[in-house]
């Protein structure tokens, strides 16, 4: 089954970055894609706080998830939304960070916000309090799709594998980690911990990435990456932004767990 990968520079319009987006629903519609997959903060990326809060909206009102659902339904194809920054859904007034699964009559049929918030001072002098202005999820997140059952998880997710293991557990074969890591962070861990959630989950995994210099200064990391349940990379797209197609043999996924059991063979622990 063929799917498309976004990797987008977005900036501080949301406005425009919909624009971005619906272009690459339209070009993976012509393209044969069933299903599009987008970064993390895919209609907006602001260090500037006041400044970007500013843009974010309620799930209802926000211009890319219209804008994206309007896409969809247009091509017949589904979406795969990284996240976005979305307001309203916290009493203590912090936003969260949503993934949504749009369908081809560009209904939402899933969301996830992501659960393992980044903060951290780096050696370079960078700080990020990503907890200070997110919430965090609550719940892991499985759901249906044309590629079977899809796991969501966003960014910092990946360095947690007992995630990854509930999501197995409950049936996911294809694991979604669309992301906006650092350039350092990037190059020493990025494709390292892809392909061992791979391996680990005898599954697909799908990362979609930030790419370059982002308007408010920030730099991605890119290499968006499309990874086999042996862990091999099926598509790296290094640091452009540009649309990225993939087929996957789904049914490769039966037989990488039946040569590897490693899921069913999974015990709990208990220490003494």
């Amino acid at each position: 089954m063929k799917i498309a990968i976004l990797q987008m520079t977005s900036g501080i319009d949301p406005a425009a970055n919909a624009r971005t987006i619906v272009s690459a629903v339209t070009q993976a519609g012509v393209g044969g894609a069933k299903m599009l997959f987008t970064p993390e903060m895919s209609g907006l990326v602001d260090r500037d706080r006041s400044r970007g809060r500013a843009s974010v909206r309620s799930e209802g009102d926000d211009v890319v998830l219209r804008a994206v659902c309007a896409a969809a339904k247009e091509q017949g194809i589904w979406v795969s939304i990284g996240s976005l920054a979305i307001s309203g859904a916290r009493d203590d007034g912090r936003l969260v960070n949503r993934s949504f699964l749009i369908d081809p009559a560009g209904k939402v049929t899933a969301r996830y916000d992501k659960i393992h918030l980044f903060d951290v001072d780096l050696p370079t002098g960078e700080s990020w309090r990503e907890s200070a202005a997110y919430a965090p999820g609550e719940r892991a997140v499985v759901t249906e799709s044309p590629l079977g059952k899809l796991g969501l998880t966003v960014c910092y997710d990946l360095r947690f594998p007992a995630l990854y293991s509930a999501l197995t557990d409950a049936g996911a074969t294809v694991l979604t980690v669309p992301a906006a890591f650092t350039v350092p962070t990037g190059r020493a861990h990025w494709h390292l911990l892809l392909r061992a959630r791979a391996v680990e989950a005898g599954a697909f995994v799908v990362a979609a990435a930030q790419t370059g210099l982002h308007e408010d200064g920030r730099e991605t990391f890119g290499h968006s990456l499309v990874v086999d349940p042996w862990g091999n990379v099926l598509l790296d797209m290094g640091t452009e932004p540009t649309l990225g197609m993939c087929d996957l043999d789904l049914a490769e996924v039966d037989r990488i767990r039946g040569r590897i059991p490693a899921l069913s063979h999974r015990r709990p622990i208990t220490l003494t």
